[in-house]
């Protein structure tokens, strides 16, 4: 089947500074906050209208970070607490900051309402086109929410926590379904785990479990999450990338590693991959892509402010169709541009810039958008 959409982004836009500052701010009145969000979350999609996208997000500007929907829905998180990560920054003479995103499992994981009914609703009502809508994978939380001396006194070791989430997840999506939402995204970044060898130490030593073991889980547990809502009219993607919080990142490597047993064995209709550096390899490992599975190349930076050349992205595409059919293909940003509410060290006008070159590209590598 061809690619439904050839010009994607990610999710996440930069949020105004105004929003910024009313969230940062303890005491600004809730409804008044939900109001300034409302508005932006308008101005948002009439811009993805204007450049042309057929596919719109409201940009996860009611996140605090792309996964922050889930703290929020559960009992057991306390976000004063978290995992300190090194990080790598992608701007010149940028320093690399530790990790800000706070939540570390204190107790046992409790649903308590819905994680994205809100956004759905809204966007239902507002949307100019096809909505997307993101959810954090459910392999996210053991690998950054479980902190030793704290969380094993709740669940004996990693995997015991990812399938106490499994079912949080696999409701949402299935909710996502039957709410008729066109297109539904896991963004799972911790595959990047299985190709750097940094951090195949972390899940050896630290996690204490062999990583091709919890390779073999984690594909299990995304599987488990998407199983009862394939085939019932939703597109359900996986998104996958190496870090993304302030134009930094923190696991580099090709797929090569591990793109036979993850593209074959995830049953997702299409796949966003970063490939916007060299620090994503090749696209030699799409050859293990079945047929009739779509491969969005995230070939534009949300990183960083320089725009790309249209005619690379274009030879580039062209490159990828060599182990994928070009029908089989669509373009996007490697990432979102506010994985954290924070943002990358962009513009909102150079954000706008770098998504209309992907509607522009698309237009002219596929004849549409």
């Amino acid at each position: 089947m061809a690619a439904k959409y050839r010009a994607d982004h990610v999710g996440s836009l930069l949020r105004p500074a105004e929003l910024l500052e009313a969230r940062r701010n303890l005491s600004f009145d809730r409804d008044r906050l939900r109001d300034l969000e409302d508005s932006h979350i308008r101005r948002v999609l009439e811009r993805q209208r204007e450049l042309g996208f057929r596919i719109f997000t409201d940009g996860e500007l009611r996140r605090r970070n792309f996964m922050s929907d889930f703290n929020e829905s559960v009992e057991g998180v306390d976000e004063g607490d978290n995992l300190q990560r090194s990080w790598k920054a992608a701007a010149s003479g940028a320093s690399p900051e530790p990790s800000r995103v706070p939540g570390v499992i204190t107790g046992k994981i409790k649903k308590r309402k819905r994680m994205t009914d809100h956004e759905v609703r809204f966007l239902q009502q507002y949307s100019p086109g096809d909505i997307k809508i993101t959810l954090p994978t459910a392999n996210q939380f053991p690998a950054i929410a479980y902190k030793r001396g704290v969380t094993d006194r709740v669940y004996p070791n990693h995997s015991a926590l990812l399938w106490e989430i499994v079912p949080i997840i696999k409701s949402e999506i299935e909710a996502l379904v039957a709410d008729g939402v066109p297109y539904v995204q896991i963004d799972a970044p911790r595959y990047s785990y299985y190709i750097d060898p940094k951090w195949r130490d972390y899940i050896k030593n630290e996690m204490g479990m062999d990583p091709n073991a919890a390779l073999d889980e984690a594909i299990r547990a995304d599987n488990t999450c998407l199983e009862r809502a394939r085939g019932r009219g939703s597109l359900l993607a996986i998104h996958l990338c190496r870090g993304n919080n302030r134009s930094q990142w923190y696991a580099e490597g090709g797929y090569d590693a591990i793109a036979e047993k993850l593209f074959g064995a995830l049953e997702v209709d299409a796949f966003l991959l970063e490939y916007d550096s060299e620090r994503a390899g090749t696209f030699d490992p799409l050859r293990f892509v079945p047929r009739g599975k779509t491969v969005v190349l995230g070939l534009i930076s949300s990183k960083v402010p320089a725009l790309e050349s249209k005619d690379q992205l274009k030879r580039r595409i062209d490159e990828a169709s060599r182990y994928v059919p070009l029908e089989n293909l669509a373009i996007s940003p490697q990432c979102g541009f506010a994985s954290t509410m924070e943002g990358n060290l962009l513009t909102e006008e150079q954000q706008w810039d770098k998504l209309r070159l992907v509607v522009e590209t698309a237009r002219e590598a596929w004849g549409a958008a």
